[in-house]
């Protein structure tokens, strides 16, 4: 059994290579397709995940990471049974609340959220080393590629100031060994 790893978008890619790099994660580059983590939010678009199911011939669990993850999966007939489960780690409402709550910014953020989103407040807010956030992938690898402890912590928090997610959703911090 491999995980297919679906990130939705380019920074939530960023943080799981980040996890992996540094062996946080429940599993290794070894559990997965093809070594990797991908950026992809449908099988059906993406030639590079196709590829790597069809050159790998065992049972697939498919693990999707994103914050908006109502999008139901679509399996191409030709992988249906290959592919043996699907579980969806949330990052709701946005990844840039994990940069809120590494700043200790998160009480600040709960008074305007109702009129401005975590990335918007991110974008105003948060600056390292003399950087303003500006939602690039880049931003992260500098933010916690030095301090991948205080990612860890942030996802471990997020989950604890959550609360709770549907219940086919569970959280990044349930990847977290």
């Amino acid at each position: 059994m491999k995980y297919l790893i679906m990130c939705e978008g380019p920074n939530e890619l960023e943080i799981i290579r980040m996890l992996l790099e540094h062996d946080k994660l429940i599993f290794t580059e070894d559990d997965l397709l093809n070594l990797v983590p991908y950026h992809a939010r449908q099988i059906r678009n993406n030639a590079s995940v196709k590829n790597a199911l069809n050159l790998y011939y065992g049972d697939v669990e498919v693990l999707r990471i994103g914050d908006k993850l109502n999008e139901e999966l679509k399996i191409p007939k030709e992988y249906k049974g290959k592919i043996k489960n699907i579980r969806k780690y949330c990052t709701k409402p946005e990844l840039e609340m994990l940069l809120i709550i590494s700043e200790n910014r998160n009480l600040d953020f709960e008074k305007v959220k109702a009129k401005i989103s975590p990335k918007t407040f991110s974008k105003e807010n948060i600056v390292y080393n003399r950087t303003r956030y500006n939602n690039s992938t880049e931003f992260y690898r500098i933010y916690y590629g030095e301090r991948i402890d205080l990612l860890v912590d942030t996802i471990k928090r997020y989950k604890q100031l959550k609360g709770k997610h549907r219940n086919d959703e569970l959280y990044l911090a349930d990847l977290l060994k």
